[in-house]
């Protein structure tokens, strides 16, 4: 555990040695000296309730050990009170951990949170969108998993990948309706995106086939 790791994980108890710090020294010694102890322990009790150990769980996600960052998760105790764009962060990282562990009604839940707390750029909205239409495309229910998806690409996704994904389940709805029209119309426009993520470009294949099986 580096410096940062220690700081961030361990605030509470660093910033109560800091104001104990401070009444000594302003008690024994001068209180000129002492505001700067209490000074950081303010600043780090605030850094707790707002901000979390968010700043270090992307690092977490990032080299794929999702156990620590579930872990660093627990420790946000009151998460109303994080810092708005922090707060809308952690219902979408708690929605991504929830779906993993195909938690989906948890994983809606969140997300809508999120969505409701207000997420700092649309293509982040886009992103929720999108994981709400998956996850309603799984519970079966197509009406609101076309609502979702639609707003997803009204809203704007990071990538083409992203839209694509968004056609492609479009599509799918469409072939389960038997909406062969709109069907195709769908997986052109994927296809328009062209995608590179490995997976998406599989499902692109798979769907290519059922396609040309499609009269007309």
């Amino acid at each position: 555990m580096n410096f940062r790791h220690f700081i961030v994980k361990y605030r509470l108890p660093v910033a109560a040695l800091l104001i104990v710090l401070g009444f000594l020294i302003g008690f024994k010694v001068t209180w000129w000296v002492a505001w700067i102890p209490l000074l950081v322990a303010i600043v780090m009790i605030a850094a707790y309730f707002l901000i979390g150990p968010m700043t270090l769980i992307q690092g977490y996600i990032e080299s794929g050990d999702m156990e620590g960052a579930a872990k660093l998760m627990e420790q946000v105790k009151y998460p109303n009170l994080l810092y708005k764009p922090i707060r809308s962060s952690y219902y979408m990282l708690q929605a991504n951990l929830s779906t993993m562990g195909d938690d989906l009604d948890k994983a809606e839940s969140q997300l809508k949170k999120s969505l409701e707390t207000g997420l700092p750029e649309a293509e982040y909205q886009g992103t929720a969108y999108l994981q709400l239409g998956a996850i309603a495309m799984r519970k079966g229910n197509t009406k609101e998993a076309v609502e979702n998806l639609k707003k997803a690409l009204s809203s704007g996704l990071p990538d083409k990948d992203s839209e694509a994904t968004c056609y492609i389940q479009l599509s799918s709805i469409s072939i389960q309706r038997r909406d062969f029209r709109n069907a195709k119309v769908y997986f052109a426009k994927a296809k328009a995106c062209k995608p590179t993520n490995e997976q998406v470009v599989e499902q692109m294949k798979e769907m290519g086939k059922y396609m040309a099986r499609i009269p007309g």
